[in-house]
């Protein structure tokens, strides 16, 4: 079965459709800074994330400075392919979205 990995905690946050797609890892406790050192949470997200593959998802909850570590290191783990829940605000409910960010498509100019 899948994983679905919550970058951070969100008491306020219903993610209670995200489990459809497996089974909910939390990464970040709710009150878990990084303003100060980042490397407390890189270690924390690499342990976490180890075991990150194809058929897991992230959920993109939380301080953006560690969604934006989540990403960066599930890409490194997975050659730069991953997936992640996005909310759907009219249908109420998560798509899936699969994200290989070595593809080399058009240039947007």
């Amino acid at each position: 079965m899948s994983n679905v990995y919550v970058v951070q905690e969100m008491f306020n946050h219903d993610i209670s459709p995200a489990m459809r797609f497996g089974d909910i890892k939390i990464l970040l406790p709710s009150n878990f800074q990084i303003a100060f050192s980042t490397a407390p949470a890189v270690r924390m997200l690499r342990r976490k994330l180890a075991l990150f593959n194809k058929e897991d998802f992230l959920l993109l909850t939380g301080d953006p400075a560690a969604i934006g570590l989540a990403c960066a290191i599930v890409a490194y783990l997975n050659a730069g392919k991953y997936s992640v829940l996005k909310w759907d605000r009219r249908e109420k409910l998560y798509i899936p979205i699969h994200i290989d960010v070595t593809e080399k498509g058009e240039r947007d100019e």
